[in-house]
């Protein structure tokens, strides 16, 4: 019991260390999250399989709430047990928070948000570098057979046309899991995952007509969109000005679209752009209670559908709509990069820091997070030298 004890401290240190320095530098959105973990935490540290981290990202796209915070959540629950669970998520979130608040009080000061194009100028060309290698590694693992390759393929041609992320998602698992279970009867029970993503829904109701401010309200608020909100960081604009803008009149247009600029400058989940908010509408307070009330679901569902992974998994029905959304997550992520490379490899010198990063972390030369320091000093020496 005594060796257990060290272990364990051992382990949630482990957490603590990795997640507190990928909330500081993991730029780049969802996408560049993930394949940050993948790297760390399958190829370097090897705490799971491929196979295992598709489950928990499959598992991350089947409820509400951030994908890569919610995965954050995930290992740091399988690697320190509950006290990971918390740590990780904390270690994560705190980061970027902290960041977001200090550009919202010098929003809130000078009007304006500092520019950051700079340091993003070469972080980016890194950040797809990094995407792509993981996309080629899980990409072999998800797709297993015709079927799953042809659903990524249509995926990402309707992603590509415009259709809904949530409902390509679903629809991803759903096909793959009827093809492949087309000669079984009957399904069998609903289990408690396949339920989740209805249970913010009674927070869905919070009264439809403006009212005047107030914390609780502002909390409650926060927490009724972490709990529903599926899909990326445009379905949260649309959240976010349905509830602040429309509903309680407590915010304008442009001061959601530059939270939401903030949250995509600055390392760590895009969530934290309800930090910015809350300290424009309540101060520390207001931004604390913002904070926690977005992201506290997410570490709810986390605890909840954990265990049920191994379970859904040797279910012949939720185990292959894990594989179609698995497969179809991976098509939405390769999507992204292509979007994501338009606007990060715009001329020379991106393109060839875009080759030379795939090539170091394929070959595991440097490390993701040394990269994209890396990455940022090229950008400002550059943009140094043009000026």
């Amino acid at each position: 019991m005594q060796a257990e004890r060290p272990e364990s401290m051992s382990r949630l240190r482990e957490v603590i260390g990795l997640f507190l320095r990928l909330g500081f530098t993991a730029f780049g959105g969802p996408a560049a999250h993930v394949a940050l973990m993948r790297e760390e935490v399958v190829r370097r540290r090897g705490w799971l399989s491929d196979e295992s981290f598709l489950d928990l990202l499959g598992a991350t796209n089947l409820i509400p709430g951030p994908n890569s915070t919610e995965m954050v959540i995930h290992i740091g629950y399988l690697r320190a047990g509950w006290a990971g669970l918390v740590a990780s998520g904390l270690a994560f979130i705190l980061p970027a928070a902290s960041m977001v608040l200090g550009l919202a009080w010098a929003y809130q000061r000078y009007g304006a948000t500092p520019a950051a194009e700079w340091l993003l100028y070469g972080i980016k060309p890194v950040v797809i570098g990094l995407i792509l290698t993981a996309l080629w590694a899980l990409g072999k693992k998800a797709v297993t057979g015709r079927l799953t390759a042809a659903v990524g393929a249509v995926t990402l041609g309707l992603f590509a046309l415009g259709v809904n992320e949530i409902g390509l998602l679903f629809g991803a698992g759903l096909v793959v899991m009827l093809a492949a279970n087309l000669r079984r009867s009957t399904p069998g029970p609903i289990s408690m995952p396949a339920m989740l993503p209805w249970l913010g829904l009674p927070l869905a109701t919070l009264p439809g007509i403006a009212a005047g401010y107030s914390l609780p309200l502002l909390f409650l608020t926060f927490l009724k969109i972490g709990s529903v909100l599926f899909g990326s960081g445009y379905v949260l604009v649309a959240f976010l000005r349905a509830d602040f803008v429309t509903r309680l009149g407590w915010l304008t247009d442009r001061q959601i679209l530059d939270a939401i600029a903030v949250g995509q400058v600055t390392p760590g989940p895009l969530f934290t752009s309800a930090t910015f908010l809350g300290y424009l509408l309540g101060g520390i307070p207001g931004a604390a209670l913002a904070t926690l009330g977005i992201f506290l679901p997410s570490f709810f569902f986390v605890a909840l559908t954990n265990p049920w992974i191994p379970q859904l998994r040797r279910s012949p029905w939720i185990g292959s709509l894990l594989d179609g959304v698995n497969v179809g997550a991976l098509a939405l992520m390769a999507g992204v990069t292509v979007q994501l490379g338009r606007a990060s490899i715009v001329d020379v010198p991106t393109a060839i820091l875009a080759i030379l990063s795939t090539a170091a972390i394929q070959l595991q030369w440097v490390s993701p997070t040394r990269l994209i320091l890396v990455g940022a000093v090229f950008g400002a020496a550059l943009r140094l030298l043009r000026w």
